[in-house]
């Protein structure tokens, strides 16, 4: 047997696993290096999972009894928020009903864990059953690179040589910044704290509480209050039997305004939109990590080599342009895409930039960096004091005279929001913001 691997793979998330289901039913030769104890040990909470990709790599997964989600999502709601008061839209439509499902509320530890065991089903059916593998509890501490190609991987003492390597190792990208294509230094203004628990009650009264029927979900945004007045927003999601909830705050003002993230989730817990929803849950995990924001501007310089492709957050392919934070879906997409630019050049034998680079292009070619590019200024907009600040305090004033009914005369809406306005913004930074954001979105 040839002890070269077709496709060294780093990182047992979404990215890794969705490139290393797509090589298993290729019949590639593929070794996926995972430093937790298992796909998802190190993955605790969990997000949304948006698009319909995941029924490419597993067709019908929704008919499984246990499948890796926890909801489908059909029922949205945005919110914004001041100190006392919350003004919600809220959006709900069988349509989301329909499968493939548009969106699925996930806990990272069981989906992965889930969807390597379906990794390793397509292995055990490919021709390379026993010389493809998932391997776990193993840290990957360098590239091997021989005349400026990627030829393998070092984990201790143990070396690996493969055709060419994906990195899908997250955000920490410290072998995509190995190779040279990240820059030593990311910039702060780029990247976001996200915070996070998960609350645990019991599914009647979840179910009850949020109005879901079988395994409808419902997700909900929030801006304004929701971050203590730091850059950033709020979430909640339903899983099956549990809630995520937290925030994501911009790490250069988070540290300017000296706020400590627990202490915000845990005000944010207490606002009144939040506490009535939250009454009788069961604090079962926390955790805290850095997340990209969308700006482009923080990308690796590129994302392949010779050799190399760069796949998921290890890319820093995360948006949030106001209608989701998006960032597995893109994983997954990503992770497919280099998987399949692997076998057309292994078809080539051919491993250089020059071939890789259609996973440049496929990837550009995708609605990841069509919509990265298409909606910059709108992670700019979203990013502004204003969305933070004025603008929920705005709306909130609004909403609270108007849902006001009393024994004296009331007023058009037109002039309580011409007092909300004047109380929190000029008429002209108004104006100017509208534009930008009707432009953005």
């Amino acid at each position: 047997m040839d002890d070269k691997f077709d496709c060294i793979i780093v990182g047992g998330g979404i990215a890794g696993l969705s490139a290393a289901m797509t090589l298993a039913r290729a019949d590639a030769r593929f070794l996926l290096i995972e430093r937790g104890e298992w796909s998802g040990a190190k993955n605790v909470s969990g997000g949304v999972l948006w698009g319909t990709d995941l029924n490419g790599l597993v067709p019908n997964y929704w008919e499984e009894v246990d499948a890796g989600f926890e909801r489908f999502v059909n029922h949205r709601r945005l919110t914004f928020m001041d100190e006392g008061a919350a003004f919600t839209l809220d959006f709900k439509s069988n349509h989301f009903n329909e499968t493939p499902y548009t969106g699925l509320t996930v806990l990272r530890s069981r989906f992965d864990a889930w969807l390597a065991g379906k990794v390793q089903e397509a292995i055990d059916q490919s021709s390379h059953a026993d010389e493809s593998f998932l391997a776990t509890d193993i840290l990957v501490e360098e590239v091997l690179m021989e005349g400026g190609k990627a030829v393998g991987i070092r984990a201790g003492e143990e070396t690996f040589h493969a055709d060419c390597v994906i990195l899908a190792e997250g955000v920490n990208n410290l072998l995509t910044r190995q190779v040279g294509l990240q820059t030593d230094y990311v910039p702060a203004d780029g990247l976001a704290v996200g915070v996070k628990e998960v609350i645990r009650f019991d599914q009647k009264v979840l179910e009850d509480r949020f109005q879901l029927f079988g395994q409808s979900g419902l997700t909900n945004e929030f801006v304004g209050y929701a971050s203590g007045g730091v850059e950033g927003g709020g979430f909640l999601y339903t899983n099956k039997d549990t809630l995520s909830v937290g925030l994501v705050l911009g790490m250069v003002d988070l540290r300017e305004k000296m706020h400590k993230p627990y202490d915000l989730l845990n005000e944010f817990k207490q606002h009144p939109a939040i506490a009535d929803q939250l009454r009788g849950g069961e604090v079962m995990e926390y955790n805290a990590k850095v997340v990209s924001t969308g700006d482009m501007s923080i990308m690796p310089r590129e994302i392949y080599t010779d050799g190399l492709m760069v796949a998921g957050e290890a890319a820093n392919l995360v948006l949030n342009a106001g209608r989701a934070i998006q960032g597995m879906d893109y994983a997954m997409r990503s992770g497919i895409l280099a998987a399949e630019a692997a076998i057309e050049a292994k078809k080539a034998d051919d491993f250089s930039s020059a071939m890789l680079k259609n996973y440049r292009t496929a990837l550009e070619n995708s609605y990841v960096m069509q919509d990265l590019r298409g909606f910059q200024q709108a992670v700019n907009v979203l990013h502004s004091p204003e969305m933070f600040t004025a603008v929920p305090r705005m709306v909130c004033d609004f909403g609270r005279e108007f849902f006001t009914v009393d024994n004296k005369p009331t007023r058009k809406a037109y002039q309580i929001m011409s007092d909300a306005r004047k109380a929190h913004m000029g008429f002209w930074d108004l104006v100017k913001l509208g534009r930008r954001a009707s432009r953005a979105m």
